[in-house]
């Protein structure tokens, strides 16, 4: 526990900044790492975040950025060293402002991501970030991981959503960054720098993040498909035909639908009996887009071609959301089953039908276990999660964990793919970035780290 000659260092901040971390920003949600204890500073403004860091860099002590709390890596607990400061922007969740002329929104790093989308959608603007965690997860906590979602096809990343940065770094100073350009060709590109490093290189505090115009007409379809190879084929003829409307291409396999039969009977299902592969597409556009019509075309012609053997069209917008929440519960009840080990996984789209069957001979060779292949189609990102047999339970089954996530992280190496397409790297693959990146890439970020965080205060042991 702390105690008042730690606090006292921050004398010069408000005495509501500081408490000792309760439990839960001393775990992350599937508890693989956990920290004893730890001072958690909770401050309001960027002048307080600058005092904070200054006084930790001085004296050398850890400071682990904290968002929401949802990331999958242990990038948010520090489990070993000497207590840390976990360093929460909660209490920073402004929006500062809203330029609807210029499609822009400047956000503080503490806002809740469902709450920037409701901002955006109060001014009759979207923005796209979509993830199962919205309701929680946080603005810097996005930005620090790169976050992708369900709509990264159509409109991007993280990297892609933003266009500034208000950044505090290890020794306090703070860079300010919250341009709107779209163009700035004046140097390195620093904002991009701390997109994705996942707090060791600095802190984010604020954004300036881009707005687009909300789809007035929107189609949500579900659909039977072939085989992984047809999805893929699909994807290509609607890209085609709908001039980069699709907004969302989603690829489910049974295994998924049969987990939330098996653990959550209260989401209904599209269909029955359950073919073994399926696909949940969005198209949107603007008035007079015709999205419907155009969509309900591709899909005739993949009947004929034979790429789908079934489709349902969301027939108003409750329907909409039945279809969402049997994608966004998928990932829940592969909880409650529990994995074996699960991969977050990118290979070049044109490959992924040829990986899939690779791996499902891969995971085949360590016996009877589930797999569970769903995913991002679209930009090629798959969570590839290995389950015992059903009736089974996963502690009989962990010591294959290691040999099985090597086996795959290999073969999405071979099919010159990533091991962490949009989770990051946190503490879990650390190990995983020194077997598989490039040497002179992970010489190059530890240059920059060593440039920028030298006494290595910010998120230690964590990226590199």
């Amino acid at each position: 526990m702390f105690r008042a000659a730690e606090i006292g260092l921050f004398s010069g901040l408000s005495g509501d900044v500081f408490s000792d971390a309760p439990a839960g920003y001393l775990e992350e949600p599937r508890r693989l790492f956990t920290c004893s204890s730890a001072l958690l500073a909770r401050p309001r403004t960027v002048e307080q975040v600058s005092q904070i860091l200054a006084v930790c860099n001085r004296e050398q002590v850890a400071v682990v950025p904290y968002s929401g709390g949802t990331g999958l890596v242990g990038g948010q607990v520090m489990p070993d060293g000497p207590a840390p400061l976990v360093l929460s922007l909660e209490r920073m969740k402004a929006v500062r402002d809203v330029d609807v002329a210029g499609n822009v929104m400047v956000v503080e790093a503490g806002a809740i991501l469902a709450d920037v989308q409701d901002a955006a959608l109060a001014v009759d603007r979207l923005f796209p970030l979509s993830l199962a965690s919205e309701g929680s997860c946080r603005i810097g906590g996005n930005l620090a991981t790169n976050a992708g979602g369900v709509q990264v096809l159509r409109y991007g990343n993280m990297r892609d959503l933003c266009l500034g940065l208000e950044v505090v770094l290890a020794d306090g100073s703070v860079m300010h960054g919250l341009k709107r350009l779209r163009k700035d060709n004046t140097g390195y590109d620093l904002r991009n720098l701390m997109i994705g490093s996942e707090g060791t290189l600095g802190v984010i505090t604020a954004a300036t993040l881009k707005l687009f115009p909300r789809p007035r007409e929107v189609a949500t379809a579900f659909l039977a498909v072939k085989s992984p190879a047809a999805a893929v084929a699909l994807l290509g003829q609607m890209q085609d035909s709908l001039d980069g409307l699709v907004s969302a291409f989603e690829l489910i396999d049974r295994t998924g639908l049969a987990f939330l039969s098996e653990t959550m009977p209260q989401v209904r299902l599209p269909f029955d009996p359950v073919p073994e592969w399926m696909v949940l597409a969005e198209v949107g556009g603007g008035v007079g887009a015709n999205v419907e019509a155009r969509l309900m075309a591709v899909l005739e012609d993949a009947f004929e071609t034979g790429l789908a053997s079934d489709a349902l069209l969301a027939q108003n917008v409750a329907q909409r959301s039945e279809f969402w929440e049997v994608r966004e519960s998928i990932p829940l009840a592969n909880a409650l089953v529990g994995s074996i080990a699960s991969h977050d996984i990118s290979v070049p789209t044109h490959r992924l039908p040829e990986f899939i069957a690779e791996g499902q001979g891969l995971i085949a060779g360590f016996g009877d276990l589930r797999l569970n292949c769903f995913g991002h189609l679209g930009d090629g990102n798959l969570h590839y999660n290995v389950f015992p047999p059903k009736g089974a339970v996963k502690q009989d089954f962990k010591h294959l964990a290691a040999d099985v996530s090597r086996a795959i992280y290999d073969l999405v190496a071979a099919y010159d793919g990533s091991f962490s397409a949009e989770h990051g790297v946190g503490r879990l693959k650390t190990a995983d970035l020194e077997r598989y990146g490039d040497p002179v890439k992970l010489a190059a970020m530890r240059a920059v780290k060593m440039a920028l965080d030298p006494n290595g205060v910010l998120n230690p042991r964590a990226v590199v």
